[in-house]
């Protein structure tokens, strides 16, 4: 059992030290102290997630989509699946050296039961390496559209949970920006991203705003709330979304409607399917 009273009894004291939380002597400062705060702070949105899975199929299977170097997924692995012989944690990254980093580190530390794998977006939705259905999808400041494929991925594995923190949404804003002088004798709206700063922060909403539509068109249940303490970040709103069923119409027809009234129909591919 650690002496630092914040670290949790069956929490790894190796990983703490990889993930720069703890000193290689096994010291902790304040700065590290409030970044072990972060990461128990986003603990408690994912655990019950895979809790409620376990409970509902008695096992269960978290893909972390740009994954970069599986900070999540270790963690989430050493705290909830660790000491239990079922479960599977699957790290997708496109940039091979940090694969093969998780590797080392998970070898290391024994665990098992995670996978790294080398796969664009495209590869991991019909990859053999990964099974037809994963229970959650998590994928944590993806930066622009990298959300938008991690939604593709989770949708085509019929997700039950697909947790988002989107990051740096440019796209939108770029075409809003490209579109302006057209939109304005389209629409008054216009006058909502007609300054620059406005277009960056409108267009990063509205992004989200798509998304949560597309979710919900596609039978998903959304919360939507703050990341709070993950990061020294505006980019910190967090997106829950749990399977409940049957998609909703109105979402759909107010998505499209969106596009239409503000000159984003050629996003539609993106955000519509």
């Amino acid at each position: 059992m650690s002496l630092i009273p914040e670290i949790r009894p069956q929490q790894s004291i190796e990983l703490l030290k990889e993930l720069h939380i703890l000193t290689r002597d096994g010291k902790i400062n304040q700065d590290s102290r409030r970044k072990l705060k972060q990461v128990y702070h986003l603990y408690q949105f994912i655990e019950p997630l895979m809790q409620d899975v376990l409970t509902q199929k008695g096992d269960v299977t978290l893909a972390d989509h740009g994954a970069g170097k599986s900070y999540l997924g270790f963690i989430l692995y050493d705290l909830f699946l660790k000491d239990k012989d079922l479960g599977r944690v699957f790290g997708i990254e496109t940039r091979p050296e940090l694969v093969s980093r998780s590797e080392e580190l998970a070898a290391r530390l024994g665990f098992g039961r995670m996978d790294f794998l080398n796969l664009t977006v495209e590869e991991s939705i019909t990859s053999s390496q990964l099974p037809q259905q994963v229970d959650i999808i998590t994928a944590l400041h993806a930066c622009n559209t990298a959300t938008d494929d991690a939604i593709r991925f989770a949708l085509a594995k019929d997700a039950r949970y697909i947790v988002l923190v989107p990051c740096c949404q440019a796209e939108v804003a770029t075409v809003l920006r490209q579109k302006k002088n057209e939109t304005f004798g389209k629409t008054p709206l216009s006058e909502l991203w007609r300054h620059p700063i406005h277009t960056r922060e409108f267009g990063s909403q509205l992004t989200n705003v798509l998304r949560c539509l597309q979710l919900e068109a596609r039978g998903y249940q959304l919360t939507v709330t703050e990341l709070v303490g993950w990061e020294h970040s505006m980019k910190n709103e967090l997106i829950i979304a749990k399977k409940t069923g049957k998609g909703k119409k109105s979402a759909r027809e107010r998505q499209e409607a969106i596009l239409e009234e503000l000159n984003l129909n050629e996003l539609r591919e993106r955000f519509v399917y």
